[in-house]
């Protein structure tokens, strides 16, 4: 019987969280979440009350890249037709009157054929039964189009461990500032502490700031289910890198200019472009990054705190190595430092 080599075994990527540090809710203003700073070599942590001190650490001619991907209100409440209700999560935005999507449903006896109705204006068919608990099913409506009904009844797809029912003030803050393209199911959530302020003070210290779209898909917060991370497959989401992006990239390495990526979703597209050659791309990005990867762009990265045993920790151990990440974790837990999501911010250089 083989043993998983240590370091490829789920279990060493696991760390205890107190509850009280996982945030329901964002810093009243976004530049006022903490930051702790994490640096590589020689292994150095700093603390800081306020995101905005990240400016101090950008130096003139550092490349800024962010996801300027958007959230639509995925999360839909509706009852079934037979009674009960049912809560979905869409996995693509529905357009038109007609549309088939694949999507997570929360109800008692869901089954192919079941019907569940949104305020009457939405009907949802079950179409089939999946593994995984999922569905897929289609969207029908009589009377407007449906992209326009999941802004009336759709809500903001809150991530699972955010326990407490959506507001409509999340429509707002679970979305960066700088969202633009629509197609997201979860936000890229490290450009939550960015605002129009701190990127223009950036822009003016002599920092080029662009930005490429992934479209974050189920698959990013997906549990590992296999003890041995290799064997973990990540499903592949939407991503586009423009020419302009590209051309500024290979100036960076070209001058040793550091590339900053905001959140995992940039440095996943950037490093699956950096497999293919490094040109313009449109299409499905299935890059895995798990430690051992070998990364050839991103020099710095700013990310939130990631769940235990996931594959957003697993990137940063990549990047970082294990033992720092998780020491920074534990001093981050010792500072009440707030978790995930809506939680604080790490920089990692």
């Amino acid at each position: 019987m083989s043993t998983i080599p240590e370091k490829f075994d789920i279990e060493y990527y696991n760390y205890q969280l107190p509850e009280h540090l996982i945030a329901y809710y964002p810093a009243k203003k976004r530049t006022e979440s903490k930051l702790l700073v994490i640096e590589k070599k020689p292994g150095k942590l700093y603390f800081h009350e306020k995101f905005s001190e990240i400016e101090k650490y950008f130096q003139k001619g550092d490349l800024l890249i962010l996801n300027n991907t958007k959230v639509f209100p995925a999360r839909l409440k509706g009852r079934k037709t037979t009674g009960g209700e049912a809560e979905l999560l869409l996995f693509k935005k529905p357009t038109g009157f007609k549309f088939q999507t694949f999507a997570l449903i929360k109800g008692k006896r869901i089954k192919k054929g079941t019907e569940i109705l949104i305020e009457n204006y939405i009907k949802i068919k079950v179409l089939d039964k999946l593994e995984g608990g999922r569905f897929f099913v289609e969207l029908e409506s009589q009377i407007e189009p449906l992209e326009n009904l999941i802004y009336k009844y759709g809500k903001a797809p809150l991530p699972p461990y955010i326990k407490r029912e959506p507001e409509i003030t999340d429509l707002e803050r679970y979305q960066t500032v700088f969202a633009q393209k629509e197609g997201s199911i979860a936000a890229p959530t490290a450009g939550f502490h960015f605002d129009e302020n701190l990127l223009k003070t950036l822009q003016e210290k002599g920092i080029v700031i662009k930005f490429i779209t992934l479209h974050v898909g189920y698959g990013t917060f997906a549990p590992i289910k296999v003890k041995d991370i290799r064997k973990h497959q990540i499903e592949s989401e939407y991503i586009e890198i423009e020419e302009d992006v590209i051309e500024e990239i290979k100036k960076a390495l070209s001058e040793k200019r550091r590339i900053i990526a905001v959140g995992t979703t940039v440095v996943r597209t950037l490093e699956f472009i950096a497999k293919k050659g490094l040109t313009p791309y449109k299409g499905l990005c299935d890059l895995y990054i798990y430690p051992g990867f070998k990364f050839q762009i991103v020099s710095a990265m700013v990310t939130n705190f990631h769940l235990p045993k996931s594959s957003l920790l697993l990137l940063v151990c990549a990047f970082a190595g294990r033992s720092l990440i998780l020491k920074a974790y534990q001093e981050a837990i010792k500072k009440n430092y707030r978790f995930y999501s809506y939680g604080d911010a790490t920089f990692i250089i």
